[in-house]
């Protein structure tokens, strides 16, 4: 499996004690852009890289919550605990 995104070390944020890191697209899909910047992750087990999920500005996945498929998550939108976004 190709990946989509990465995980960049150096652009974290804290939320309940817990560092996420902020994505950056390793290619071109749907209306992203290689190098695009996304919002924040707990780990790369939050966001799938099949489809054409993503999430865009501030908003942040964490915990064991996951986004897949073609969904879309805006803004400043927060997903936690056992959530799953399907699109």
């Amino acid at each position: 499996m190709e990946k989509k995104y990465r995980l960049l070390e150096n652009d974290t944020i804290m939320v309940n004690g817990t560092t996420l890191h902020r994505i950056e697209a390793l290619k071109d899909f749907a209306d992203v852009k290689k190098g695009d910047k996304g919002g924040y992750v707990e780990s790369e087990e939050n966001l799938s890289h099949e489809g054409a999920c993503w999430f865009f500005g501030d908003a942040w996945v964490s915990g064991n919550a996951r986004v897949l498929g073609d969904a879309r998550v805006l803004g400043d939108a927060c997903v936690s605990d056992n959530a799953c976004v399907l699109g």
